[in-house]
């Protein structure tokens, strides 16, 4: 019952992606920013530095109030070993295509993962 309990405050999606994904996805009401003025969304262009985006992806996999982290696939990529590596149930992590790079499943860390387990 009490790791029940522990899930009831995740309510929040998060995301990682380009300005058109995050943007439609604001557009779709995921949009938050909490008391301490943090919110639940980056946008990355060409300027972004890997090292904001692991940043980001380490905030929003330890905040207790986030269900999902969606990242672009091609985002993902960039901090690839750091996507491999995070394997926790919460915030279930889930990446996404892009306008302009499709989903590639051979480079899903979570599908991977699944077909390891089922042996493929």
């Amino acid at each position: 019952m009490a790791s029940h309990t522990s899930f009831k405050d995740r309510n929040l999606i998060a995301a990682i992606g380009d300005e058109d994904s995050i943007t439609g996805l604001l557009l779709a009401g995921i949009g938050h920013i909490n008391e301490q003025q943090k919110k639940n969304f980056l946008v990355v262009d060409t300027k972004t530095q890997v090292s904001t985006i692991e940043a980001a992806f380490q905030e929003f996999t330890e905040r207790k109030d986030i269900a999902i982290l969606l990242i672009n696939q091609h985002i993902a990529e960039k901090i690839r070993p750091t996507v491999d590596h995070y394997q926790h149930a919460f915030p279930t992590l889930l990446e996404i295509p892009s306008k302009d790079h499709p989903y590639d499943p051979a480079k899903d860390s979570v599908l991977k993962r699944v077909q390891r387990f089922f042996g493929e």
